[in-house]
């Protein structure tokens, strides 16, 4: 950016499973998010914005890293990240800020720096190195639970059975009951005050590095009143999908894979049975509800803008509001995130700096990566660049400018090992170093290739924008299959681990750049 003042506050907002075109700023028929839209009327909106990987600590992992998946290394939720990679956080800190955690980052440790029996070593929900955890809030929710009965609500079902409607359901079908909890009791309310309670703590002029990690609208899907009305089911795009399940499963031998393994107490609990036999009803009413858990993050969003400006720091913070992965919300009979579909990577992505008012109010239709996310970051405080990250700032589009050059297509990264039990091993009959996909999505196609000897998918999606016709056989379609494979050959060769590949001894001692420690 030009001309820095001192060094800005930082609000680094992640709303997990945020599909990236529920916003209407975005142009979405159906969902309303005037807050998110108030943000991005001050600032950048990125139309093309991708996660780099799924599930969570996947996902993360890039964002927090700015490296692929290939180069972190972080493959699934278990997954430890190699303490030697350094991250946002520890980057802020080095700058002179303490990054302030409200949340949860989902990073599994690296058990060479653990004690065996160190009790972090039993979950994938660890803290990422360098931040000062404020208000955690893992998966069992413990701590929002004890707010919640200081307040006289029972919480004896604890979670994840209390997001259950407090009406009861049916055996198997959705229903848009409330939990027993109000719209000022969510998690995402809970958070937001705790955000907000320590705001009011900060001194004026000490900037301050703030990172608020929601859960919503990650499932469970329930909310309560007015949310849980708020969308008639009836109403929505058609859903991108093939005629039947049966039909999608037969497309790929993954698609079969992972269909079969979707249950519906994952996302409903208290609800048996497989997510694709799921009536189309009960896919609409599931959707309007997520499309209500995303008003009620948005309505808490404006909860802490109004806050930010009561403490007279809105001219002086960066904010950026994100996503680590999408949902599928019923494209292709599934729910959840992963495999390859653009559904679950596809993530909002808005950027407000308040120095950059020659942009505000623009959108970016080029590509962006969550890889971006840590060397935007970096430039915006104006840290020491990182030439090793697989990212590249946004901070020109920020500030009004086009880059020279800029991708012309979005990377992603899926990898279905499962260590612990197996599963996918014994399904394919593959080891685990090939249980993993990639893919490269252009305008106009996209490429996604498998380890293990698992056919090729290839979608032009200049005919085919719901990704339902694989024409990677088709001998018309032979050459572009060709040269998207040694795209993507190109891509991972361009993006190979550059810690130490940059730099080179010679007689006149190191030349070149080598990776440090954080602040080195």
């Amino acid at each position: 950016m030009d001309n820095q003042p001192n060094r800005p506050n930082v609000l680094l907002i992640t709303c997990d499973q945020w599909r990236g075109d529920c916003l209407s700023a975005a142009g979405h028929p159906v969902v309303k998010t005037p807050n998110v839209d108030a943000l991005a009327a001050e600032g950048v909106l990125f139309r093309r914005h991708y996660g780099g990987a799924a599930p969570c600590s996947p996902a993360r992992a890039c964002l927090y890293t700015g490296l692929y998946q290939m180069n972190n290394r972080v493959c699934r939720n278990g997954t430890p990240l190699d303490a030697r990679h350094g991250n946002i956080a520890l980057s802020a800190r080095a700058a002179g800020y303490d990054p302030t955690l409200f949340g949860y980052t989902d990073v599994s440790l690296d058990p060479r720096q653990l004690a065996a029996e160190d009790p972090r070593l039993r979950s994938y929900e660890g803290v990422l190195p360098g931040f000062t955890v404020r208000q955690s809030l893992p998966e069992h929710q413990k701590q929002w639970l004890s707010w919640l009965r200081a307040q006289g609500i029972d919480t004896g079902a604890g979670s994840p059975d209390i997001h259950r409607p407090a009406s009861g359901q049916a055996e198997r079908d959705v229903t848009n009951a409330p939990p027993v909890y109000s719209k000022d009791q969510t998690p995402t309310a809970f958070l937001a005050g705790e955000f907000i309670r320590w705001l009011g703590e900060q001194e004026k002029g000490a900037p301050w590095f703030a990172h608020i990690s929601f859960i919503s609208p990650h499932p469970p899907f329930v909310v309560p009143e007015p949310y849980n009305t708020m969308y008639d089911p009836a109403d929505g795009p058609a859903f991108k999908r093939a005629a039947s399940a049966q039909i999608e499963a037969e497309s790929h031998p993954y698609l079969a894979y992972d269909l079969a393994r979707q249950r519906r107490a994952k996302f409903v609990p208290g609800i048996e049975g497989k997510v694709p036999d799921w009536s189309e009803e009960n896919f609409r009413r599931i959707r309007a509800i997520y499309y209500g858990m995303i008003s009620e993050a948005d309505a808490q969003l404006g909860r802490i803008w109004r806050a930010v400006k009561s403490a007279g720091a809105w001219d002086d913070t960066v904010i950026v509001l994100t996503s680590d992965h999408a949902e599928m919300m019923g494209d292709h009979f599934m729910l959840g995130k992963g495999g390859f579909f653009d559904a679950s990577y596809h993530v909002p992505l808005v950027i407000r700096d308040p120095r950059g008012r020659a942009a505000a109010g623009s959108s970016v239709d080029h590509f962006t990566e969550a890889v971006d996310i840590f060397p935007t970051l970096l430039d915006l405080i104006g840290a020491t660049p990182l030439r090793h990250l697989d990212g590249r700032s946004l901070a020109p589009w920020i500030d009004g400018k086009q880059p020279q050059t800029w991708r012309d297509a979005a990377h992603w990264e899926f990898d279905f090992r499962t260590i612990a039990e197996g599963d996918a091993e014994r399904h394919f009959g593959i080891d685990s170093r090939s249980c993993n996909l990639a893919v490269i999505r252009t305008a106009d196609s996209k490429y996604v290739h498998f380890g293990g000897g698992l056919p090729p998918l290839l979608f032009d999606l200049s005919k085919d924008r719901d990704e339902l016709n694989n024409v990677a056989d088709d001998p018309a379609y032979l050459p572009l299959r060709l040269q998207f494979a040694e795209r993507l050959l190109a891509w991972r060769a361009a993006h190979l681990d550059q810690a130490l590949a940059l730099a080179e001894l010679t007689q006149d001692g190191v030349v070149g750049y080598v990776v440090g420690t954080a602040g080195q």
